[in-house]
């Protein structure tokens, strides 16, 4: 039997073997996605890291849209982000160490765990070597393999006392900066033929500062603000997101951190994950063709209303950054970021296009509602500007999903030291109910 046909044979018998009925999965009382029949995730474990907030439970058990909000460690992300950009300082160091330790630093500390991490950020040459080496790939492919490799260098990479779990934590979040850097500086030189610049951290500057500076060398001071505050709205979300469930799963095993945090990795990378603010800036070069006056309401919704009847764009019946999991009435991070977005819009004079990203944002939420025709409102979600952001800051595609790793790495860290210090540790193994009947085997001379 030929290879070719032997694959077809088996990839068509996936057709019915993996087939089951939706209505079986309401008769099992079964929860899809970990979710229940109104939206909200099932409860499966507690934490004191991230609390992400969309909706509260009424007496009657009925979930009751509010404004969005999203704690670290109990502080409001607002009120955190409102103090960086009063006094126009970085702060994605300042939540790292609130993350990993659950208490904001003082001014000396927090000036030591800057240096601290900015000692950490060069990476072992033979990390340095392997990522030459494996040019022309996806980025977070190598970010996964360069953290699998991290092992290797460790003189301790099975220990999961407090003390090495911390040592390992700020050693990775030190270090995605730089492979992401390095790794898109080799596939610039191989795919699009520009020049090798491989430019080390630098002492005495920002993770932001210093991101831009091994990737790009020009920028000004509110790309690196921008950039750092998309870092601290990134940082965490959570332990219920697809990314840092799978780390928590995976440290429950009690396996090593960097295999842990490379399958964290390999979940961001999935397109309904990590991958959406491409998605949006796709979207946005298409109705920047397509809108032909960006100021005209009535053009906007009709063009909506056929993308939302899949006849346009890309006929997938999705408007881009518009809807999340869990918050309804707004998504804070979007918020915040319009904020320093709208600055940075002026700053390229790029106002135009930000006007009519703000005028989209209104409109979609409007199409929505009117197509679906129900109460249940949608807001936009952190995506729906973070690609124009990073596009503005000059940032390529290519390591958009990166740098959303670059900033989880801290809330994945944080969440693999609480999962393996529980006092009473169990590994995650939720259920699977078996529908198939009992089979009778037959002899494989009687098949």
């Amino acid at each position: 039997m030929k290879r070719d046909y032997l694959i077809y044979k088996l990839s068509e018998s996936v057709k019915t073997t993996c087939k089951i009925d939706n209505s079986l999965f309401t008769q099992h009382n079964v929860k899809r996605g970990l979710r229940n029949e109104d939206g909200s995730g099932v409860l499966v474990g507690l934490t004191q890291i991230g609390n992400v907030v969309g909706y509260e439970r009424m007496p009657d058990g009925a979930l009751k849209a509010i404004p969005g909000k999203l704690y670290y460690r109990g502080y409001d992300v607002e009120d955190i982000v409102h103090d960086l950009i009063k006094e126009k300082r970085f702060g994605f160091e300042e939540v790292a160490f609130l993350m990993l330790s659950g208490n904001l630093p003082d001014r000396e500390e927090l000036d030591k765990f800057r240096e601290l991490m900015c000692g950490n950020m060069p990476l072992e040459q033979k990390i340095k070597m392997n990522i030459i080496e494996l040019e022309g790939q996806n980025i977070m492919n190598i970010l996964a393999r360069s953290v699998l490799e991290m092992y290797n260098y460790d003189d301790n990479p099975d220990d999961t006392s407090p003390d090495n779990l911390m040592r390992q934590s700020i050693d990775l979040i030190s270090k995605f900066p730089t492979i992401i850097a390095y790794a898109y500086n080799i596939l610039r030189h191989s795919t699009h033929g520009r020049s090798l610049h491989i430019r080390h951290p630098i002492e005495n500057i920002s993770i932001a500062e210093n991101f831009l500076d091994m990737l790009k060398k020009n920028y000004t001071s509110l790309d690196a603000r921008t950039l750092d505050l998309l870092l601290v709205l990134q940082a965490e979300h959570g332990g219920g997101n697809n990314s840092t469930f799978t780390v928590r799963v995976t440290s429950s095993s009690g396996t090593d951190t960097y295999s842990s945090i490379a399958a964290g990795i390999g979940s961001l990378k999935g397109p309904l994950h990590g991958g959406a603010n491409i998605q949006v800036v796709d979207m946005f070069n298409h109705l920047k063709e397509n809108i032909a006056d960006w100021k005209n309401k009535d053009e906007i919704d009709a063009y909506f209303m056929r993308m939302l009847n899949k006849e346009v764009y890309n006929k997938s019946g999705l408007i881009y950054g518009i809807g999340h999991a869990v918050y309804t009435i707004s998504d804070p991070r979007a918020i915040l970021l319009k904020e320093l977005a709208r600055d940075l819009a002026k700053e390229k004079k790029r106002e135009d296009e930000f006007a009519f990203l703000e005028l989209l944002e209104e409109r979609a939420i409007e199409s929505f509602y009117n197509f679906k025709g129900e109460k249940k409102r949608v807001s936009s979600n952190i995506d729906f500007y973070s690609g124009f952001v990073y596009e503005m800051i000059g940032l390529p595609q290519e390591i958009y999903t990166p740098l959303f790793a670059m900033a989880r790495i801290v809330g994945w860290t944080a969440h693999r030291i609480e999962e393996l210090n529980f006092k009473s540790r169990r590994i995650i193994r939720p259920a699977y109910r078996n529908i198939l009947d009992v089979q009778p085997y037959v002899p494989v001379g009687d098949r």
